[in-house]
């Protein structure tokens, strides 16, 4: 499986493209689930999250995942990071494949140098943060990432119900993105279904992380992200 790879840089900001999560696939046959969506759906980014049982509540990936994922096609590989010492980590997911690794603000270790590992190994960057922490944090960081990441559920579980009230944060960034003339892709995950999708969009984003409304979906994978692009 192959194709152009997806450039965050290149994202139109007025629509939106759908990062399907696997933390919500049947690990039993993710490949084909996988497949599929490339297939019904023409899906070129692909949301992987990684928990490391202390930051979030729970343990997910580990970067032989992210390699064997790669191996078999050439899909945007979307890391999320969601552990206490990201530093310790990122080299094994870049080597492993990942094209992009997002950190959380609330993590361990010297943010410049975080994001500069992630770029010097060929990776974009991206940071992300927890719904109770401010958006405002981030701003130092903005000219420096490629996307921001906005949850709006609490990080570690999926199938957890959409957080609409995170919404101006997904609002000020795109303002602060207009006003500083930055380049950065504005990412939502958590709840993301065909309505909260709309309210994602409406207020900003063009990168929709999806679950349990992708892998669980009664009308088929790619029925259910052409109804959250659309």
């Amino acid at each position: 499986m192959s194709g152009k790879k997806l450039s965050l840089a290149n994202l139109p900001w007025d629509s939106a493209i759908v990062a399907p999560s696997i933390l919500a696939a049947d690990t039993w046959i993710l490949g084909d689930q996988i497949t599929c969506c490339i297939d019904e759906a023409g899906t070129k980014i692909l949301h992987i999250d990684i928990m490391d049982g202390h930051f979030v509540p729970n343990l997910s990936f580990g970067p032989g995942v992210v390699k064997s994922i790669r191996q078999h096609c050439d899909l945007f590989l979307d890391v999320h990071l969601m552990i206490t010492h990201p530093g310790q980590y990122i080299q094994a997911f870049a080597q492993a494949g990942a094209d992009h690794i997002t950190v959380h603000i609330e993590s361990e270790g010297d943010m410049a140098q975080l994001l500069t590992q992630i770029h010097e190994l060929g990776c974009s960057a991206g940071l992300t943060l927890r719904p109770g922490t401010p958006v405002e944090r981030l701003e130092p960081w903005l000219e420096h990432v490629q996307m921001v990441l906005v949850m709006t559920v609490e990080p570690g579980f999926g199938g957890q119900s959409f957080m609409a009230d995170q919404m101006p944060k997904v609002k000020w960034l795109a303002d602060m993105r207009r006003k500083r003339d930055l380049c950065f892709a504005i990412e939502v995950d958590g709840g993301v279904n065909a309505e909260t999708a709309k309210i994602c969009r409406q207020a900003g984003a063009n990168v929709l992380v999806a679950g349990s409304s992708v892998f669980r979906a009664t009308n088929g994978i790619g029925s259910a992200i052409r109804a959250m692009e659309n």
